[in-house]
């Protein structure tokens, strides 16, 4: 089994910078791609983005290329989403996912494994 923490949400005002962080735990061998989710209040999950297993591949969801970048440490089986000059429509919770698969994905039924949010609010 695998266990994600996401850590790095906050308040922040609209321009403003924020690093989430994921730390997995557990069989970590089994992980290969990984992605961030979000939920707004009301709304469905969405995509935000996503890393294939070796970091060499990145995808996004068009409202955040430009602004948000998305890493990895395979040493510390850690992922990392970096967003830049926040709007208050990126306010939401936040998820991280991990897929046994090695390739990208931005589909949710592609991961095996969701942490349990950490909560992102940009004021304007």
């Amino acid at each position: 089994q695998v266990r994600l923490v996401e850590s790095g949400g906050g308040l922040v005002q609209a321009g403003g910078s924020l690093r989430l962080s994921c730390a997995a735990s557990g069989r970590t061998v089994s992980i290969g791609a990984m992605g961030w989710f979000r939920q707004a209040l009301g709304k469905e999950r969405e995509f935000v983005a996503t890393i294939n297993w070796s970091g060499s591949s990145t995808d996004y969801t068009d409202s955040v290329k430009g602004r948000f970048t998305i890493s990895r440490d395979n040493v510390k089986h850690t992922v990392f989403l970096q967003m830049n000059s926040l709007k208050p429509e990126d306010t939401a919770a936040y998820y991280c996912a991990a897929s046994r698969g090695l390739g990208q994905s931005s589909w949710p039924s592609s991961y095996d494994y969701w942490g349990q949010g950490t909560q992102v609010t940009v004021s304007s």
